[in-house]
């Protein structure tokens, strides 16, 4: 008897040792994938315009600014990166800088998220700007079925990257309210860091496509 009870009572030791996922982060990925499905329709709207009105598909293309767009892009780049930093700080549980006399400051997961706020927000502002340019040039969403799916496309991302820059402001708040920065708060900020991540790798894809199949 006393064996088996040994032997149950490591089993249930070893039961709760094993890391099991989160549920949290779980169910974050199922509903990205759901997402990856979304944007796939948005994609096989392009590949069905190139396919169907190649003259259409090249008089519009022309009238973008790739440079400009170039540049928007590596600044939603570099604010994947500040992501990822504001998560290693929170995986240390530091969400705040911390002062150093033989180190420099290192950042904690606050003043990351906060750059990364600041990024995605010229980011979406880039965009603004240059729906404005084109409409200027004579391509409001209405002119044809090349406007509609851009504006329809870059559009729907840019209402993603803002549903980011808003989970930032709650993580951050969460971050200020809370008085132990414990393992919650770590696991929001990699549930997040997963959605703008996923923003910036769709992006990424959208820009070849838009930008540069011709």
């Amino acid at each position: 008897m006393g064996s088996v009870t040994t032997s149950t009572a490591t089993y249930s030791q070893a039961m709760r040792s094993v890391k099991r996922p989160d549920p949290v982060a779980v169910g974050t990925i199922v509903w990205l994938g759901s997402e990856v499905m979304f944007f796939a329709g948005l994609f096989a709207i392009y590949f069905t315009l190139r396919s169907t009105s190649p003259e259409l598909w090249a008089e519009r293309t022309d009238l973008l600014n790739i440079p400009y767009a170039t540049v928007n892009t590596i600044i939603l780049v570099l604010s994947s990166v500040t992501c990822q930093m504001g998560v290693f700080a929170a995986e240390r549980f530091q969400p705040y800088t911390e002062k150093s006399r033989k180190l420099k400051d290192r950042w904690g997961m606050v003043p990351w998220f906060w750059l990364t706020f600041a990024l995605g927000a010229i980011f979406v502002s880039g965009q603004v700007w240059e729906y404005a340019q084109l409409v200027a040039e004579g391509m409001p969403i209405y002119a044809d079925a090349y406007a509609s799916a851009f504006y329809l496309t870059t559009g729907f991302h840019a209402l993603h990257v803002t549903g980011g820059l808003i989970a930032f402001l709650l993580v951050i708040g969460r971050a200020y309210a809370v008085k132990n920065f414990g393992r919650k708060e770590v696991t929001t900020s990699i549930v997040v860091s997963y959605y703008w991540h996923f923003v910036d790798v769709v992006w990424i894809a959208l820009f070849l496509v838009i930008y540069f199949l011709k």
